[in-house]
């Protein structure tokens, strides 16, 4: 299989991945769209370095949050909150109403963490362990589960006072 043909079908087979940094890093449809082009670009361009040391999923992580982190802070946008729109609909499966709203009410306050927060949780979520998530993110282990913690009280906190 040639190097466009293996590119294209990891790219199918991970496209939720690339989404949901997109949907996560935007506050937009349009800038949503320039973001999920913008990691594929990026993957592309890295995707003769990928030498297979980590997992295929780690490598795409890492490359599209750091692409959606460095958009954010070349562009020098101030992200507050982003509305959920229908898109967010294809994250999630819910087919009963109190469920859906209650992972709304998540993604809205997930949106509110700053910029590394949300990358972890993003891939806590995922199932990612915590050595993943260190070898995504570029910290120690420990400081990972001391972060995940604090992210899980301050999205507790953010949700309660919201109901």
């Amino acid at each position: 299989m040639d190097k466009k043909s293996r590119f294209t079908k990891i790219i199918k087979e991970n496209e939720g991945l690339i989404f949901k940094v997109a949907i996560l890093y935007t506050n937009s449809s349009h800038d949503k769209e320039d973001l999920y082009q913008e990691i594929i670009f990026q993957l592309w361009k890295s995707f003769d370095t990928f030498k297979e040391e980590s997992k295929l999923s780690t490598w795409m992580y890492r490359v599209a949050m750091n692409t959606a982190i460095y958009n954010l802070k070349s562009a020098k946008k101030q992200i507050n909150t982003i509305a959920i729109d229908t898109e967010t609909d294809r994250l999630t499966e819910a087919s009963d109403e109190s469920e859906e709203r209650r992972i709304r009410l998540l993604y809205e306050s997930i949106q509110t963490l700053n910029l590394l927060e949300r990358g972890i949780i993003l891939l806590y979520l995922e199932g990612k362990s915590h050595q993943e998530i260190a070898e995504i993110i570029g910290i120690t282990t420990t400081n990972v589960g001391t972060k995940v913690s604090r992210i899980k009280e301050k999205l507790k906190l953010q949700i309660s006072k919201t109901q």
